[in-house]
């Protein structure tokens, strides 16, 4: 079959989530156009088709909104998951984007005896000067290895991708495997729909209360920050979190060696802001386990020796990038994970028109900056070669 060869003069975005849909905004509103090719067939195609009923954003919506659109007002302060896809599409109305969607990049590679990327799709050959990778960290779920994963056949293993509600679990033994804020959030969800559930905490983890003081827990922190060093809110976060939740290593959540902060900086890892869970667990009505051994026919073994029947496994163990897939490119990204090599807020601008958005691991924020710094410094661009092109046709 032939492919079709299409020049896009602007650049090309690939995904059209929150971040493609920020950086395609930002592009326009300075009269760049851009192409926007997205592999399933609406836009925001995590949050509609592989997220759970109940989530809802777990910042204040002052934090994640993007670019010159703010939320409604009447919005609450935490918007639900079907008021942010609605925001999304009135979003994508208001800068009049229409991204071509069901086209999945097969591979993106520069050419350098053009000056070109080559982006091809099953069809078609997208030719462009910028190529804006806004596919983010979210792309593909992540399914660890669990040893004795296919003995069990008893009942369903499902990752959180898959699952709706707690409703079609009532009166069963639910393992919840992940203890992010997803993982609390769906042990929470299947608790209050009836299930016997239980939650494996493998590692270390900080567990913070949503909001602290009146106000929410990350507002506060990044106004502390404006003045303090980061070890000093840490403590500060960490002490008011024990007077709110007390010590959680009681009820079996240790907390790292070092602050909130501090790690997320250093690896990404992003602390648990309980809406109701830690409750739940110091009730009883959530339990918790450390770290899998293997799985059986009927079952799971524990580290600590425990063996327990369960009807029902979720798989909370997050997302990876997918990028090393498709792009053949190694200076921005990395090819072990997918991410950019520099951290935020420097992993924005690659080499030959690269750029990436919805990378930054900090949230809806962090990819609304980059945005801006990529409509910015891709308009410089734009306008130098627009002038080029007026004075040799002149």
């Amino acid at each position: 079959m032939m492919t079709r060869q299409v020049w896009v003069p602007g650049p090309v975005i690939v995904g059209a989530g929150p971040s493609g849909l920020a950086a395609a905004a930002c592009l326009k509103v300075k009269g760049v156009p851009s192409v926007i090719l997205e592999r399933s067939g609406c836009i925001a195609s995590l949050w509609q088709l592989r997220t759970y009923d109940r989530l809802s954003l777990h910042l204040p919506k002052n934090f994640c909104e993007l670019p010159m659109m703010p939320f409604p007002r009447h919005f609450p302060t935490y918007p639900t998951k079907e008021q942010f896809i609605d925001y999304l599409h009135a979003y994508a109305r208001q800068f009049n984007l229409s991204p071509v969607f069901n086209e999945t990049v097969e591979s993106a590679e520069y050419d350098c005896t053009i000056g070109f990327w080559r982006v091809r799709t099953t069809t078609t050959e997208y030719l462009c000067r910028w190529l804006v990778v806004a596919t983010g960290e979210n792309a593909e779920a992540v399914v660890p290895g669990i040893p004795g994963m296919e003995e069990f056949n008893k009942g369903t293993v499902v990752h959180t991708s898959l699952y709706g509600s707690g409703d079609a679990f009532r009166d069963k033994r639910v393992l919840v495997v992940g203890c992010g804020n997803s993982g609390m959030e769906v042990s929470l969800d299947l608790c209050n729909h009836g299930a016997h559930t239980t939650i494996v905490v493998r590692d270390a983890v900080h567990v913070l209360p949503r909001e602290m003081l009146g106000r929410s827990t990350f507002g506060l922190s990044m106004w502390l920050l404006k003045w303090l060093p980061m070890c000093v809110v840490d403590r500060f976060l960490l002490f008011v979190s024990r007077l709110m939740l007390g010590n959680t290593s009681l009820i079996g959540l240790h907390r790292p060696s070092i602050g909130p902060l501090e790690l997320k900086a250093l690896s990404g890892k992003t602390p648990v802001l309980d809406i109701g869970t830690l409750s739940k667990i110091k009730s009883g009505d959530i339990k918790v386990r450390p770290a899998i051994k293997r799985m059986m026919m009927n079952g799971v073994e524990f580290v600590d020796g425990r063996v327990e029947d369960f009807d029902a496994v979720i798989l909370a163990t997050g997302y990876r990038s997918n990028v090393p897939s498709w792009l053949k490119e190694s200076e921005l990204f990395s090819e072990k994970d997918g991410l950019p090599r520099k951290p935020f807020p420097n992993g924005w601008k690659g080499e030959r028109g690269l750029y990436a958005v919805g990378f930054s691991k900090a949230g809806l924020l962090g990819s609304s900056k980059d945005a801006l710094r990529i409509a910015q410094d891709i308009d410089r661009s734009w306008k130098s070669i627009s002038l080029l092109d007026m004075f040799s046709s002149s």
